[in-house]
């Protein structure tokens, strides 16, 4: 009777293909979570000292609640006193706005108050497990004196959980657990005010009109093309590479026994 044996090196080969590619599975599933937090993209440039229409991105980061809430905090050091929301489907909307201690002065007129934060409040829908909203927002003044402007934001599920994105990323340093999202101004356009148009201007504003295409799916592309991603498909990349590298070494490994 013939007995069938396995070579040991061709064991621990098939065992060292499994580990490396146990471990790029195990990366690229990790990538893929890591970054899904609140975030705030800008549609084009978001300006200082002009206006801008910004996307804020809710993913839903549970297996078995629904998002059912979202409320992001505008900075007090920097206040603004246009932002106004595009209106979403299936969600209420209520912009909360607070008196200022020293009045800003926009276009010639004095402002007394700012906009403090905008609340989303789901009215026939839902981001359920798997899926993420996007939020639109006209913002005008931008600040001059500042290179980004922090949004606190905090998410609540349908089971009464509630997770806060307010700690504030440090520059150079490792990103928190629950980082605030961040929008970064670039240099001002054209003038020293910005050639944006305030959002309500009935002749048209570019950036308005960015808004409902990215209401429709238009700049879903753009919104997911940013850092994260790209961070994400770096640590997918890493992965793979220690899967080879794994298989690279039983490859040796086997041919040295059998030497």
């Amino acid at each position: 009777m013939s007995v069938l044996r396995t070579h040991p090196s061709r064991t621990f080969l098939a065992r060292a293909a499994v580990a490396g590619g146990v471990a790029a599975s195990s990366v690229l599933l990790l990538s893929g979570t890591a970054f899904a937090h609140v975030s705030v993209q800008p549609q084009g440039e978001a300006a200082k000292g002009g206006y801008a229409t910004v996307n804020v991105k809710v993913p839903n980061e549970r297996d078995n609640a629904s998002t059912v809430k979202v409320e992001v905090n505008f900075p007090t050091d920097h206040p603004l006193a246009s932002v106004m929301p595009q209106p979403v489907p299936g969600w209420k909307v209520e912009v909360t706005k607070a008196k200022l201690a020293k009045p800003l002065e926009i276009h010639g007129k004095k402002i007394n108050e700012a906009v403090a934060k905008v609340t989303w409040t789901a009215d026939g829908s839902k981001i359920g497990p798997g899926q993420f909203q996007q939020f639109p927002l006209s913002l005008g003044r931008l600040p001059e004196d500042a290179d980004r402007l922090v949004l606190k934001a905090i998410q609540t599920y349908d089971n009464n959980e509630v997770v806060r994105w307010i700690e504030e990323p440090k520059e150079g340093a490792a990103e928190p657990e629950n980082p605030a999202p961040v929008l970064k101004l670039s240099a001002a356009a054209g003038d020293h005010h910005g050639a944006a148009k305030p959002a309500d201007d009935d002749k048209g504003d570019k950036h308005d009109k960015g808004a409902d295409k990215g209401e429709n799916g238009g700049h879903e592309e753009a919104a997911d093309s940013g850092s994260t991603d790209t961070a994400a498909r770096v640590l997918g990349v890493v992965g793979i590479l220690v899967g080879l590298a794994g298989v690279a070494f039983g490859v040796l490994a086997g041919r040295r026994r059998s030497a």
